[in-house]
């Protein structure tokens, strides 16, 4: 099958990070072997690959036709650790990283150039790692959410304070148009955007520490049909379960990195 992306394509409307200001719009995974990473993935969650416009070490996986993630081979060559990391859309992302750091998180990378838009790498002021995107989304943002995560949720020190934070970051539950509600709903902080969830955040019980063996991060959950289907092929495919049941199952590939997989019938 040919992938090759300078083909020409019918035009289509382009939805920007204007439009959907503050919720996540891409996730992407940094990888020590494309190969075995794309081997993996595509086993696991039935994904199709081509090359991406950034060079040779950056891939693109797509899920009937549509973009979802991406994967940059570039965790030995940069020394950065192996995660899945989402990314958010803003309308300015040097104002956003300077909202960031004047509020106690760390710019990492960026915002760097790279066309259709610009984007850079950050953590929270409690290390959780995130990105921030402006301009073109890589995907139709309504196509990309039903092709790609569930949600993504954050497990964090304190839920209230990480809220916080990321509101004001990111424009959350302001008068901006088609800004993001924040309710508190079960225990957890949960990020509507037109209606659906896209985000939940999590902290251990009220006056009770979070797992201290868990670091602040962002867990990326992926819509699957058969959840045991996908554990038996992480398992043949190199990669590991930290845990499973019928609806839901975290999961480790080759390279370390962890994400979820969650039943549809779940969402």
């Amino acid at each position: 099958m040919n992938h090759d992306i300078s083909r020409p394509r019918r035009t289509t409307h382009v939805v920007s990070s204007h439009s959907v200001a503050g919720a996540p719009c891409w996730v992407s995974l940094t990888s020590r072997d494309l190969d075995t990473t794309e081997d993996f993935y595509g086993a696991v969650l039935g994904w199709e690959w081509r090359s991406a416009k950034l060079g040779d070490r950056f891939r693109m996986a797509l899920v009937d036709g549509t973009p979802v993630a991406g994967i940059a081979g570039v965790a030995t060559m940069w020394q950065m650790a192996v995660a899945w990391t989402p990314y958010f859309a803003v309308p300015s992302a040097d104002e956003a990283v300077a909202r960031a750091t004047e509020r106690g998180g760390t710019a990492a990378v960026g915002p760097l150039s790279f066309p259709p838009g610009r984007a850079a790498l950050l953590a929270d002021r409690d290390g959780a790692t995130f990105g921030i995107w402006e301009g073109a989304l890589v995907a139709n943002w309504e196509k990309w959410r039903l092709a790609a995560p569930t949600f993504i949720r954050l497990h964090t020190r304190d839920a209230f304070d990480a809220a916080i934070f990321y509101g004001e970051v990111l424009d959350w539950a302001t008068e901006r148009p088609g800004c993001c509600e924040v309710q508190y709903e079960g225990g957890e902080v949960v990020l509507r955007s037109q209606g659906d969830i896209v985000a939940r955040i999590v902290s251990g019980a009220l006056g009770a520490a979070p797992d201290p063996t868990i670091r602040p991060h962002w867990q990326i959950h992926f819509a699957v049909e058969d959840v045991a289907a996908c554990v038996r092929a992480a398992e043949q495919h190199g990669g590991s379960v930290l845990s499973k049941g019928s609806e839901e199952a975290v999961l480790r590939d080759p390279d370390g990195a962890q994400f979820t997989v969650t039943s549809r019938r779940e969402h």
